[in-house]
């Protein structure tokens, strides 16, 4: 529906009996303001947004998508901003919502590690409050644009009035698909059903859960990961899948992750009721010793294995060990089942950013499901810089290469930074999301901490330079001035936190006795050249 036509919908809405106390354009302009009255009406929408990346992606891996991941609605707000600004479009980008950085940041036990002792209701809360952000983003802009259309109307160009109209008409939303990241679950099944509906309900069309167990989740790049036999797991995709179907997203999608390479240990022997069986595939991977029945202890776990008894090694804290070297075919089989039953894309999380590694264990998965895709995350917990100068490394010494000059211990030194080697590693790292899209099937490439690192970074900086000697200078220099060059919408902070967007509605609601802030007084119009 063109604008005018909305004005038209909008006049023949309030009809005579309100036609006193509303004016159409007013009433269209605010109704194009806020597209999306409700989360689930966000839901929907990402979702089939979403969808058509995977089925674009399907036919071109060259078309991946990309997130970073944010901790206040401010910061999503600004990046969909700055993405509009720089490339003119929101398509392909998303936002990530990280349980690490709700644990870290937005817990009121204050700072916390990721092992899911945040409150559960931080999750939707965090999901509501970016695209309320989203949403006003929308909002800014659009009203900009009325304001434009006003000036040229009474200016009397019809042509530019024409042209903002069709602006307005293709005005692409700040509103994208979230990923939000449930942990494992924050409890059974049941538990993961009710915090799945409210993470729908605040706008979620994506949920990512990992095959931890719930009451010891850890950080998936921490030591101590403990996992969950497959069917546990299972119930709480299905959990998933019943709560957005209940709410009518029919079409939202299941991450689901897997923490099995990195984890070692396991609470429970899986159920199994006939060899070769998932749960017998589970138990399969178990770390065990035969055993002479006659030197058994008192209250030995002991399974049957090909007729034969055998213990599986089980530690003092009650958890039971998997064989060393069996990560990667945990990993497959995990992301096998989880595709078979409901999940839509899958998550490998590793210990170092290595396309070979990915690209092989997604290469098996593919054997068994052939459109297969990876959502991989561009950790901060891997060291980029070493990692890919060790990989450049070992690569020219099998090469038959000179790396005399390199200490492989200490490549992470800034005195390498100006070297052959690190120029090769950093070009491999500007091609690691395409390399990898293109030969490890990842569909979307995520960073789950960044903001939290510029965050500190940029306060950091300002700090040494204001307390330090260059005192307002500090500010002056690197952040404001910086903000007028760059373009930066915020230096109009009053205009950003909706100040003008307030003086329209007091327009509509009061005519000419509206008391508006943006008058001459206002110290924002310094920045109106900018």
């Amino acid at each position: 529906m063109t604008y005018n036509e909305m004005v038209e919908r909008a006049r023949a809405d309030i009809g005579s009996v309100h036609g006193k106390a509303a004016e159409a354009e007013h009433v269209a302009r605010m109704r194009l303001q806020n597209r999306f009255r409700c989360g689930l009406d966000i839901a929907r929408h990402t979702a089939g947004v979403m969808r058509r990346d995977m089925d674009a992606y399907d036919a071109d891996p060259a078309k991946y998508t990309q997130s970073l991941g944010c901790w206040h609605g401010f910061i999503a707000q600004q990046k969909l901003i700055a993405i509009k600004k720089h490339f003119g479009s929101t398509r392909g980008r998303y936002v990530y919502l990280s349980g690490w950085m709700i644990a870290a940041l937005r817990s009121e036990f204050g700072p916390l590690p990721d092992q899911s002792m945040h409150e559960k209701t931080a999750v939707p809360a965090l999901i509501e409050e970016i695209y309320t952000f989203l949403r006003q983003a929308d909002a800014r802009e659009l009203g900009g644009l009325f304001r434009e259309l006003d000036a040229a109307r009474s200016r009397g160009d019809e042509l530019e009035a024409r042209r903002i109209e069709q602006r307005i008409d293709s005005f692409e939303t700040h509103v994208v698909p979230l990923i939000a990241d449930i942990d494992a679950g924050f409890g059974n099944a049941e538990a993961t059903y009710l915090l799945t509906k409210k993470m729908i309900e605040a706008g979620a069309c994506a949920i990512q859960i990992e095959n931890q167990v719930s009451d010891e989740k850890q950080c998936g790049h921490q030591d101590g990961k403990v996992t969950v036999p497959h069917e546990d797991f299972l119930q709480k995709i299905r959990a998933v899948r019943h709560a957005f179907l209940e709410l009518g997203v029919d079409n939202g999608i299941i991450v689901a992750r897997t923490d099995s390479l990195g984890a070692g240990l396991t609470k429970q022997i899986a159920y199994s009721e006939a060899p070769g069986d998932l749960g017998d595939r589970y138990n399969s991977f178990l770390d065990c010793e035969e055993v002479d029945v006659g030197s058994l202890g008192n209250n030995e776990v002991l399974i049957s294995r090909n007729g034969r008894l055998v213990r599986p090694k089980r530690l003092r804290s009650n958890l039971f060990q998997f064989r060393e070297g069996t990560g990667e075919d945990r990993c497959v089989l995990d992301c096998i089942t989880s595709l078979q039953n409901g999940a839509d894309l899958i998550w490998i999380e590793t210990e170092k950013p290595h396309i070979g590694q990915i690209g092989g264990m997604v290469k098996r998965i593919r054997e068994v499901i052939p459109n297969a895709k990876l959502v991989y995350n561009n950790s901060p917990s891997f060291n980029w810089t070493l990692n890919f100068r060790q990989q450049v490394f070992d690569l020219w010494k099998d090469e038959g290469r000179d790396v005399s000059d390199y200490d492989r211990s200490r490549l992470m030194s800034a005195e390498y930074d100006e070297t052959a080697l690190a120029r090769e590693a950093d070009a491999r790292i500007r091609s690691f999301q395409a390399d990898a899209a293109r030969e490890a099937g990842v569909f979307h490439h995520l960073i789950t901490l960044p903001t939290y690192h510029t965050a500190a970074l940029s306060t950091d900086n300002l700090a040494a330079r204001y307390f330090g000697g260059d005192g307002m200078l500090g500010y002056v220099r690197d952040v404001q001035r910086a903000e007028i060059r760059q373009g930066i919408a915020c230096v109009r902070h009053q205009n950003m936190a909706g100040s003008d967007i307030g003086d329209d509605h007091k327009e509509y609601f009061a005519g000419e006795a509206a008391l508006k802030a943006g008058g001459a007084a206002n110290t924002m119009n310094q920045f109106a050249a900018a």
